[in-house]
C-alpha cells in the first residue's frame, strides 16, 4: 500500500464564548483537516490545529509532501524519521502540529485496515473513556460562577481558567468566583501561561490556595527550570509544566531539574501519537503522572488522543479539550462539543481506525468560514495586535 494523495481544508469552527488567555482572544478554533489517499482506495483523516498560524501549517504540508507520497502508511516510525531527519523538522517545535497530522492519519488507515480501533494497535484498553476538564472562559466573576454551574450540571469534576491578567486581584476575584459556582467537589486547575515573575507566582498562588487549587500550570517562565523549581518548592499546590513540556526532550529537562510535580504532553506539540506515548513513559518511569495538553481540537484530534490516553496508563489527571467551548463539529458520529461528554469523560470510539467519519456538510459550511472570516479565529485581537506584552506581565 502506497500513500497516493492529501488533500488539506482548513475549517473554523465557532465557540460559545471567545477563549481569553495572558496575551490576547480568539473566537473560535481553526484546523486543518487532512485526508490521506491510498493507492488501495482507503483514506485516513487527520487534524492539525492552526498553530502558529495556518499559513505556517499548510506551508509546512506542502514541504513534507514529497517526503510522505508514494510511502507506506502501515511504516509510521519510518515515515516520521524520514520527515524529521531527511527533511531536517527534528528541530523546530512550531511546525510539528502538521506532522502529527500526516502520521493520525496514517494511524487512521492502519487501523481500518486492520479492522481494529486504534487503541487496539497503541496497547490496548488501560480504560473505556477519558476524563477531560471543563474550560471556564476568562471573564466575569458572575459569568465565570455561571460556567462552573454548567460544568458541574454536565458532570465534569474539573474546571480549568485562566489567569495571568494584568492585575492579580481580578484573578483572584475569579477563582473565589469558580470555587463558588462550582461547590466544594470540584477540582480547579488554573493556567497563568508564564506570565508572573518568581515573586508574584508565590504570592498568588499562596493567596488561592485557601480556594484549594488542584494544580497551577505554567505559573512563571517555562525557559527558566531553576525558576519553577525555586516557586515549586515555596506553594503547597502542585504545579504542572506546560510551555517547559511541549517536547520529551523538554519534558526530560523538566524532570532533572525537579520544576514540575505533573507534566504535559501533546501529539501536537511533538510530531505524532507515538511521541505522546514515549513522553508518557518518560515520566512514568521518573513516577510523575501526565495529562494532555491541546492547541484546540476538533473530533477528529481528540479521537486521536482519546485512543492513546486509554492505551497509557500515567494520564492520571483531567486532560485539556475544547468540548465545554466548541458549538459545534466537522464529524457526524463522534463530535468534539459538550455532547460528546457524559461525566466529563469521553468513551473510545469503537469503529476501526480512530472511528470517526467527516461529515461532508459541516466540513464544507465551516471551510466556508474560514476563507470568509478565517482572520478573526487567530490567536489574537485588536487589543493584543496594539499592545507589546513583555514576560513576565507583573
Amino acid at each position: 500500500m502506497k500513500i497516493t494523495s492529501l488533500r488539506y481544508t482548513p475549517v473554523a469552527v465557532p465557540y460559545r464564548a471567545d477563549e481569553v488567555w495572558a496575551f490576547g482572544r480568539r473566537r473560535g478554533q481553526i484546523s486543518v483537516l487532512v485526508e490521506m489517499r491510498t493507492d488501495e482506495g482507503v483514506v485516513g483523516i487527520g487534524e492539525a490545529a492552526a498553530y502558529p498560524s495556518t499559513d505556517i501549517v499548510l506551508a509546512v504540508f506542502r514541504a513534507i509532501e514529497p517526503l510522505v507520497l508514494g510511502e507506506d502508511p502501515f511504516a509510521i516510525e519510518r515515515l516520521v524519521r524520514r520527515i524529521d531527519l531527511v527533511g531536517t523538522w527534528h528541530h523546530v517545535k512550531a511546525t510539528s502540529p502538521a506532522i502529527a497530522a500526516v502520521e493520525m492519519a496514517c494511524w487512521d488507515i492502519a487501523g481500518k485496515v486492520c479492522g481494529q480501533p486504534l487503541v487496539n494497535l497503541l496497547g490496548g484498553r488501560f480504560r473505556e473513556r477519558v476524563e477531560c476538564f471543563y474550560y471556564v472562559a476568562r471573564t466575569a466573576p458572575d459569568e465565570v460562577a455561571a460556567e462552573a454551574r454548567r460544568a458541574n450540571e454536565n458532570g465534569f469534576s474539573t474546571c480549568y481558567l485562566k489567569v495571568g491578567s494584568d492585575d492579580p486581584r481580578s484573578d483572584l476575584e475569579r477563582v473565589a468566583a469558580l470555587r463558588d459556582g462550582a461547590g466544594e467537589d470540584m477540582a480547579i486547575r488554573v493556567d497563568a501561561n508564564e506570565a508572573w515573575s518568581p515573586g508574584t507566582a508565590i504570592r498568588t498562588i499562596k493567596a488561592m490556595e485557601r480556594y484549594r487549587l488542584e494544580l497551577v500550570e505554567q505559573p512563571v517562565s517555562g525557559r527558566n527550570l531553576d525558576e519553577m523549581a525555586y516557586v515549586r518548592s515555596r506553594v503547597d499546590t502542585p504545579l504542572l509544566a506546560n510551555e517547559a513540556s511541549w517536547t520529551r526532550h523538554d519534558q526530560l529537562a523538566v524532570i532533572k531539574a525537579g520544576a514540575a510535580d505533573v507534566l504535559s504532553v501533546d501529539n501536537q506539540m511533538d510530531g505524532g501519537l507515538l511521541n505522546l506515548k514515549r513522553s508518557a513513559g518518560i515520566c512514568e518511569a521518573a513516577g510523575l503522572p501526565v495529562v494532555k495538553h491541546s492547541l484546540g481540537e476538533l473530533g477528529v484530534a481528540l479521537a486521536a488522543a482519546v485512543h492513546t490516553i486509554a492505551s497509557t496508563p500515567n494520564f492520571r489527571y483531567a486532560n485539556q479539550a475544547y468540548g465545554a467551548n466548541l458549538a459545534d463539529d466537522v464529524t457526524s458520529n463522534f463530535g468534539g462539543g459538550i455532547d460528546s461528554y457524559v461525566d466529563g469523560c469521553v468513551t473510545v470510539p469503537d469503529g476501526p481506525g480512530l472511528g470517526v467519519e467527516l461529515d461532508s456538510d459541516r466540513v464544507a459550511r465551516y471551510a466556508e468560514l474560514y476563507r470568509q472570516e478565517g482572520a478573526e479565529f487567530a490567536f489574537h485581537d485588536p487589543n493584543a495586535l496594539a499592545s507589546s506584552p513583555a514576560l513576565p506581565k507583573l
